[in-house]
């Protein structure tokens, strides 16, 4: 089968995304066909930033790309002057194009002209500084491709980690907090894992207080919203359980006897599995008609320009699109 062909967005040139892609090039190109989608004269930054010997290869389709592990295919995506944006800054001329390399990799991909994306960090400010007020890419994904039911999950070490709320204040994610919002989540999680698996996955789901409430001592929500969504996943012939308290939970994953978890909101799912996986963590949105990863962390303007990014994380973002995107095709 041929390699799928990915394309790698820049992200927040301010960051560290040049960096990156530039340092996980070469392994990049030995399992798939990756493009940039982005600006060559921020990616010819970083070629000099970390000393490699590659070079752009300027390009107006998908179809002329030429990657190889010193030929980086770049795709212009913008139209935004990036010529002037400071290193490791909030700018709104960074969000812009952040915003027009992911609609243009999310166009050409459902075009057929890609198999997945793989993203690179956006800076949230940066977003809201150019007027786009999408908290971050997974709404963006779900806008532009006409997705309604998605979710954004954490997959590191053999675990994954699907978030029923996302990216609001916590004051908002009680009123967020739904039953069918819990069981949507179950079964994009429960569709997702055989494929990275390769059979029928054990999910559990966490709960929302402390103790998972002690038996109403600490809220209801466990018993009203949450325990109902896993009943039904259980209805439907999905091997779920909870809710179980969310510090136990972690653990008893760790050890092997969970593949995925729900969380309840953000923080939950996110601060465990970086402590677990680190760099190893990737992003996944499942729900989308298109494969889209993401490396599990942002833009680290405190260390962008200084030629010390690691690239883990998107080496492991791209191997896993990969794989997602060939069941795809074998589907």
């Amino acid at each position: 089968m041929t390699p799928p062909r990915l394309l790698i967005t820049l992200g927040d040139v301010a960051g560290i995304g040049p960096e990156i892609v530039v340092r996980a090039w070469p392994k990049l190109v030995t399992t798939s066909r990756p493009i940039v989608v982005g600006d060559a004269d921020w990616l010819g930054r970083a070629i000099s930033l970390v000393g490699s010997p590659a070079k752009v290869q300027n390009i107006s389709r998908p179809v002329d790309a030429l990657p190889t592990a010193t030929s980086i295919p770049c795709l212009k995506a913008t139209q935004a002057n990036l010529q002037d944006v400071p290193v490791g800054k909030v700018s709104a001329s960074a969000g812009q194009a952040a915003y027009d390399f992911l609609c243009h990799a999310i166009d050409l991909t459902m075009a057929g002209a890609a198999d997945a994306i793989v993203t690179c960090p956006l800076h949230k400010e940066g977003l809201h500084g150019a007027g786009i007020q999408h908290p971050g890419h997974t709404e963006i994904l779900a806008e532009r491709t006409g997705t309604k039911e998605f979710a954004m999950v954490l997959w590191g070490d053999g675990i994954a980690v699907a978030h029923v709320t996302l990216h609001m204040a916590l004051r908002d994610v009680f009123k967020n907090l739904t039953t069918p919002a819990v069981l949507e989540k179950i079964r994009l999680l429960n569709g997702l894992l055989p494929k990275l698996l390769g059979r029928k996955p054990r999910i559990g789901v966490a709960a929302l207080n402390p103790h998972g409430s002690d038996g109403g001592l600490f809220g209801d929500e466990e018993e009203r919203i949450i325990a109902p969504a896993v009943r039904a996943g259980i209805e439907e012939g999905i091997d779920v359980s909870g809710p179980w308290p969310a510090d136990t939970l972690f653990v008893r994953a760790h050890k092997g006897e969970f593949d995925g978890i729900v969380a309840m909101y953000h923080d939950e799912g996110h601060i465990a599995m970086k402590l677990r996986c680190g760099p190893r963590c990737v992003n996944i949105t499942v729900g989308l008609p298109i494969v889209r990863t993401s490396v599990a962390h942002g833009t680290a303007y405190d260390i962008a320009g200084k030629g010390i990014a690691d690239e883990g994380s998107l080496i492991t973002a791209a191997d896993v699109a990969s794989r997602l995107a060939v069941s795809v095709k074998m589907e």
